[in-house]
């Protein structure tokens, strides 16, 4: 039986918008401000994805300033509630954050704000998959991964883990395999990181104008 939706606790991971300081692999071909624009889209269109499809409780887990016009926004939008992250690197900020969430929720997915190919359908599949598993994961066609869920967790999956590098999920899955913990695999999807990444993002746009009925 699936869970109901007080038992899911989605997890938004984002980043406060300083110039010069967000999306900065997609400098020199955008400007540092143009970099810093789009953060800010990809994060609003993760969150309202989240929000739209229905699964569970929305939280915003907001590296820096967690007052930013941004994350009103979002909160504004439906978001249950503002937390800030801790922990000396990403994969201790990741754990710390998905143990809390089980304290008090059946089931928890977590993921970041780059990847707006993640929809309703693919969150569904998340929390079918934690059905038969205990975490489910979905891999990015850049060697990291785009989402993390689990029913149950242990720290060593996020230590040791080469953040930021193409090595990502290969060491990810070998520390799912070391830990005994069952896990499924979620498809591949594409972050938007790097110049190359932008035309999944205007094919998404496009489909969206289209779908509203407004001129693409």
């Amino acid at each position: 039986m699936a869970p109901d939706k007080a038992s899911v606790l989605l997890i938004q991971f984002a980043r406060s918008p300083q110039i010069g300081q967000v999306k900065t692999r997609m400098m020199p071909h955008l400007s540092a401000a143009q970099a810093c624009d789009l953060h800010c889209q990809l994060t609003l269109w993760v969150c309202d994805q989240l929000l739209d499809c229905g699964l569970g409780v929305v939280e915003l887990s907001v590296a820096g300033d967690a007052d930013h016009a941004l994350f009103r926004e979002c909160k504004a939008m439906g978001v249950a509630r503002l937390t800030l992250q801790h922990g000396a690197n990403l994969g201790e900020r990741m754990s710390r954050a998905m143990a809390h969430g089980l304290a008090h929720y059946e089931c928890v997915i977590l993921l970041g704000s780059d990847c707006p190919s993640i929809d309703g359908s693919y969150l569904k599949q998340a929390v079918e998959g934690l059905q038969v598993a205990s975490v489910v994961v979905g891999p990015a066609t850049d060697g990291g991964y785009v989402l993390i869920g689990a029913r149950q967790i242990k720290d060593e999956i996020f230590q040791d883990i080469a953040w930021g590098s193409d090595q990502v999920y290969t060491q990810t899955r070998l520390a799912l395999t070391r830990s005994g913990l069952t896990w499924v695999e979620l498809p591949y999807l594409a972050d938007i990181d790097r110049p190359e990444d932008l035309p999944v993002w205007e094919t998404l746009q496009r489909a969206r104008r289209n779908d509203s009925g407004r001129p693409a």
